[in-house]
């Protein structure tokens, strides 16, 4: 009797968005300081992602069943007009907070340019730990271990995970097989989604940065 194929096992697809423009975006360091929230622009850019993100559910396989965010206010700002648009809840997630800058936390990056640090920050972040903070090894540890327990919860499904611009490049550099020394030539712009499927042979970057359509992404 011949054997029947076994059926196709779906990987887990995680939607890692960042999140919209806050009043100080591109000026200061702000790391996990309270009380930062997203400008008009911002909003506007969080309503344009929640869109493209519900787009996803008349496809295949349905859109995203679960949407998570860092517990910071610019990113739960982010991920509710996500939610609303699939009809569910923001559940907060610790593991996708931004790095903890800890003495750097707050300052303007035009003053941070300047210290000597800064071009390890840039050159060789895998050997750099942020004054009484995290390492970036340290926060890349954390966003991937993060994703693999949503990943573990979901599986076969896709979720959004609505996090910060350095973890967000640390995971994708993880799941491309690039060297954390190298993932600062990676760009996550405001509000834009990049996509991984965890499958069991490992991940697969399916989008980086998009801010356009999602509908034509490739989710097997």
């Amino acid at each position: 009797m011949a054997r029947r194929p076994k059926p196709s096992v779906r990987p887990a697809v995680v939607l890692l968005v960042r999140h919209g423009k806050t009043p100080t975006t591109g000026q200061v360091l702000p790391g996990r300081a309270k009380g930062l929230h997203l400008s008009d622009e911002g909003r506007d850019q969080a309503e344009a992602v929640a869109d493209r993100i519900a787009a996803l559910a008349g496809g295949k396989h349905g859109g995203p069943v679960a949407v998570y965010a860092s517990p910071l206010e610019r990113t739960t700002e982010t991920a509710r007009p996500i939610a609303k648009a699939l009809g569910l809840r923001v559940r907060s997630d610790r593991g996708l907070l931004e790095c903890e800058f800890g003495g750097w936390t707050g300052a303007k990056l035009s003053d941070l340019a300047k210290k000597p640090e800064w071009a390890t920050v840039q050159r060789n972040p895998s050997g750099f730990r942020f004054p009484s903070g995290e390492s970036f090894l340290e926060m890349q540890t954390r966003m991937s271990s993060a994703l693999a327990r949503l990943v573990a919860l979901h599986p076969g499904q896709t979720v959004v995970a609505v996090s910060h611009a350095d973890p967000i490049k640390a995971a994708v550099a993880q799941a491309a097989g690039t060297p954390l020394d190298l993932f600062q030539r990676l760009t996550v712009a405001p509000c834009s989604v990049s996509a991984i499927a965890y499958t069991g042979g490992g991940p697969i970057v399916l989008t980086v940065n998009s801010t356009a359509s999602l509908e034509a992404l490739a989710i097997a």
